[in-house]
């Protein structure tokens, strides 16, 4: 493989993760991912028009600014295409597989990981959103995988529709990331989205789930002013029509994980709901990660210890006494069962 170093070649360890021409897209069950940039700065337009404005962003120090091309600027719903790209490279990383910006995607696999229809229209719309995420341009010095370079990049480089129905739907579409993004997905600077992110209809509540995902996670509660979530939303509106927005889905109630409060001083709080267990139970050692992978290969090993987690809570959370053994024993029996199936 072109530029790999040789087992044991000036003393160095073998490359246990070297890299590939091109990436295919085969884990069907990988879980949805998010890197961690895009999910705190406001890079995508939440307009459902085309929006030809440049954004120009600035907070703590990061600073952004995005350019649209003629096609206007990439949406939030176009996102949809990298989450579906890290999701399935952390899935072959967390698996042991080697992977590659560029990468291999059956356009069927995409709109049916992403909770879209599969209609011919839907491909015309995939092809646009191709569009808006190579044309959109980001001038940025966030840090992706302990790199700070200011620099300008399109979302994704590149991408090539490789086969097409006789009907010129595209079936085969090949897309480079851009390194930056690439450097976020190595240096695994993403997490885990429920699959309901998909299920939000509205631009706004897709932006405001990643914000209290990225900055609530593990805690308790994360409260933010509104002025302040209006400007690390990316939102266009004024903020009394923001506000009313806010409300509107404070009543609605069908945030993923999440739930929201209005609170004095013009303040929204986000606390995780009951049901969201990803954090609970004792932690887990990276060797009981590592045998649990060699037990379950080519499984997402960080979905498979979401799901043991729940199994925990919901038998009554039980004292353990050693969590990787209980751990590692949850993964036997999904193997036993996985075989006997």
């Amino acid at each position: 493989m072109a530029g790999s170093v040789p087992t044991g070649a000036g003393g160095l360890l073998p490359d246990r993760h070297p890299q590939v021409d091109f990436f295919l897209c085969d884990i069907f069950d990988a879980i949805p991912k998010g890197d961690l940039a895009t999910m705190e700065h406001p890079v995508f337009s939440l307009s459902t028009r085309p929006d030809r404005r440049v954004l120009n962003y600035e907070h703590n120090g990061a600073r952004i600014e995005v350019v649209p091309s003629v096609k206007g600027l990439a949406t939030i719903h176009d996102k949809d295409i990298l989450i579906f790209c890290i999701s399935q490279l952390m899935a072959a990383i967390n698996a042991g597989r080697s992977v590659s910006r560029t990468l291999t995607l059956r356009a069927h696999d995409l709109l049916v990981a992403t909770n879209r229809e599969t209609s011919g229209d839907s491909y015309r719309r995939l092809r646009e959103s191709f569009e808006r995420l190579a044309g959109t341009r980001i001038t940025t010095n966030i840090v992706t995988g302990a790199h700070e370079v200011t620099s300008g990049f399109g979302l994704i480089e590149s991408w090539e529709i490789l086969r097409r129905t006789r009907g010129g739907r595209m079936v085969s579409v090949s897309v480079t990331l851009s390194e930056w993004l690439f450097r976020a997905v190595l240096s695994k600077s993403v997490l885990t989205l429920s699959r309901d992110y998909f299920r939000l209809r509205k631009p706004l509540e897709r932006r405001i789930y990643e914000l209290a995902r990225k900055h609530c996670g593990r805690q308790g509660s994360w409260r933010i002013s509104v002025e302040t979530l209006l400007k690390k939303s990316g939102s266009a509106s004024p903020r009394r029509v923001f506000r009313k927005m806010l409300r509107d889905m404070i009543a609605a109630d069908h945030l993923p994980d999440y739930e929201m409060a209005e609170e004095p001083g013009d303040i929204i709080r986000f606390a995780p709901r009951d049901r969201m267990v990803e954090a609970e139970g004792p932690p887990l050692s990276s060797a009981a990660l590592e045998e649990a992978r060699i037990l379950l290969p080519g499984a997402d090993i960080y979905a498979v210890e979401a799901d043991w987690r729940r199994f925990w809570v919901s038998s009554g959370r039980p004292r353990l006494r050693a969590a990787d053994r209980a751990f590692l024993g949850f993964c036997r029996a999904r193997a036993a069962s996985s075989e006997g199936g």
